[in-house]
């Protein structure tokens, strides 16, 4: 996608030259996937690129530069968005940018960086019949081989018990339908009940911009602020997800009461928001990361720990590994480090 990308910007400024939204989208494209490479791979992606027809291998790169690589293309769309559709790509660009300072660990720029971006702003993955179907919809409700789970591996968040109504869903009952797709293993499926196959997932939101906001100031010692800023969201029911026909979902949520022992239990309660908020939209394990790497909570209190149902025990791994494709590059030498 990042390649493409400069590919596609490259040609639009050759052969399309009023299409500035258009270069402005690709620049802010390529910094979520670029986002997505630093939050998910170990220290150590090398990112190559073309030169013509020539493929260009990049040096091993940390995390951190990655995320800087992020910035710096999120800050070329905002810098060349003009046209029809500048508005929503300045709000694509500035929450993956204010996504990838909060990475950094930048919180007072991340929150800067999403300032104006309107809560009700989706960006979003479209799917067609005809094309691409939703993916998440297809290995999760039709195939079986995903399923929603509660309090995985011990420490596991309760997606499914917690009855919240941003998380529809369906548990399967009849077991000769609905069990999961290894069959040798007697769970049923809990189908998720946002995305239909057609469905379309909304990758960058407002909402998101309102948590960087919100944990920007935990981090700075406002917690009326930042407690005012999460439940703002929770009480706005026209932020939910609407549930598709047949799947439960819970009761409107009410405000959270600030019974916090501490801020450490108040930020355990920020990235559970995170979570419940932006379900199945890749966040999730670069904000498992941040938990270690940012706030030095113990990584088996956060990644699932203990008996695994089909035998033996979770791993330890914190992260992806660089995908095995990268040893075609001569540069590539593994994982730099594990750090998370």
């Amino acid at each position: 996608m990042r390649t493409e990308g400069g590919a596609a910007i490259k040609a639009l400024r050759q052969y399309v030259p009023d299409s500035t939204y258009l270069v402005g989208r690709m620049f802010a494209l390529t910094a979520y996937v670029e986002t997505l490479i630093a939050e998910n791979y170990c220290n150590g992606t090398p990112l190559s690129g073309l030169d013509g027809t020539t493929i260009v291998y990049g040096q091993p790169l940390s995390n951190d530069s990655v995320l800087g690589l992020a910035v710096a293309h999120a800050d070329s769309a905002l810098a060349t968005r003009a046209g029809r559709d500048s508005l929503r790509i300045r709000s694509l660009a500035a929450v993956v940018k204010g996504r990838a300072l909060l990475d950094r660990g930048q919180f007072a720029a991340a929150a800067a960086a999403v300032a104006g971006v309107p809560d009700t702003f989706k960006y979003q993955i479209t799917h067609s019949v005809n094309a691409n179907t939703n993916q998440i919809f297809a290995l999760n409700n039709n195939a079986k081989r995903y399923t929603m789970v509660d309090t995985e591996g011990v420490v596991g968040l309760n997606y499914i018990s917690a009855n919240d109504p941003r998380l529809p869903r369906a548990t399967g009952t009849s077991s000769s339908t609905d069990l999961i797709f290894d069959s040798a293993f007697p769970l049923f499926v809990t189908r998720q009940g946002i995305w239909i196959t057609t469905g379309a997932v909304s990758i960058v939101t407002g909402v998101e911009a309102r948590l960087i906001e919100a944990e920007a100031l935990l981090r700075g010692g406002n917690t009326a602020g930042w407690l005012l800023a999460i439940n703002g969201l929770r009480t706005n029911t026209a932020l939910y997800p609407t549930a598709q026909a047949g799947f439960t979902r819970g009761p409107n949520l009410v405000a959270i009461a600030d019974t916090f022992a501490s801020n450490t239990s108040r930020m355990k309660t920020n990235f559970r928001e995170r979570a419940f908020w932006m379900f199945s939209t890749g966040h999730r394990l670069g904000d498992m990361r941040r938990m270690v790497r940012q706030y030095a909570y113990p990584a088996d209190s956060i990644y699932p720990r203990g008996s695994y149902y089909k035998g033996g025990v979770f791993g330890t791994a914190l992260m992806l590994p660089v995908p095995f494709e990268e040893v075609n590059n001569p540069n590539f030498t593994q994982c730099a480090n594990q750090d998370p």
